[in-house]
């Protein structure tokens, strides 16, 4: 019964992170595929490069609450009403809350509402990492800013931010010696390298001197 509740879990949060707002945004408001326009990105910032701050702002909150939901609220279903135990195991309560957290993250990336071809997963990761450590993912929201604001490259800033939410958790379990869970500090990497993967075109981009900047379309 308690693997049911991690597998129901993983669906219901896969499914949450699968909404694809800019979709929905593009084809109800302009009556357009977002993939076919601008970056050809499902995300927020190309939303944001085609229709606009205001439809774009609303999209990435649409899509921070994604990861959100997973976190806080989709986290919680158990059918034993309970700790979820597999094998003789009980579950990290941290553990359950990243499984879902990243189940949605997958879910915006691979959307199964739009062909698997979703965006990058930052703002649902950004939802995910503000319900599992706001002190750290304001941080990293602080060095987004200091990094995108003055370049005007959203994915540097998106990067620069995974990567700073990475070296906070070491910091504090290495350096300070908190008591952060072993799966928040694995996380934190698998967190820095998927944001980086997805960013790879990204960087091939801004080493050519070819990458959009944010405010010009």
């Amino acid at each position: 019964m308690d693997f049911i509740s991690l597998i129901t879990i993983i669906v219901f949060s896969y499914l949450a992170g699968s909404i694809p707002n800019s979709i929905i945004a593009g084809k109800l408001i302009r009556g357009i595929d977002i993939r076919e326009h601008g970056s050809g990105n499902a995300g927020a910032t190309n939303v944001i490069r085609v229709m606009g701050w205001k439809i774009g702002l609303l999209v990435f909150i649409l899509d921070v609450a994604k990861g959100l939901i997973a976190v806080l609220l989709i986290a919680e279903l158990s059918f034993t009403g309970g700790l979820i135990i597999i094998g003789g195991y009980e579950l990290h309560d941290t553990v359950i809350r990243i499984t879902a957290g990243m189940a949605a993250v997958f879910g915006h990336i691979w959307t199964v509402f739009a062909g698997f071809k979703g965006g990058k997963g930052v703002a649902t990761a950004a939802g995910m990492v503000l319900g599992l450590a706001p002190v750290e993912t304001l941080i990293s929201m602080g060095v987004f800013a200091l990094t995108a604001v003055p370049s005007r490259y959203v994915s540097l800033g998106s990067m620069s931010a995974a990567i700073t939410f990475m070296v906070v958790i070491l910091y504090r379990r290495i350096g300070l010696g908190h008591s952060i869970d072993t799966p928040m500090v694995i996380f934190s990497v698998i967190v820095a390298v998927l944001i980086v993967f997805t960013h790879r075109t990204n960087i091939k981009r801004l080493l050519n001197g070819t990458e959009n900047k944010f405010g010009k379309k």
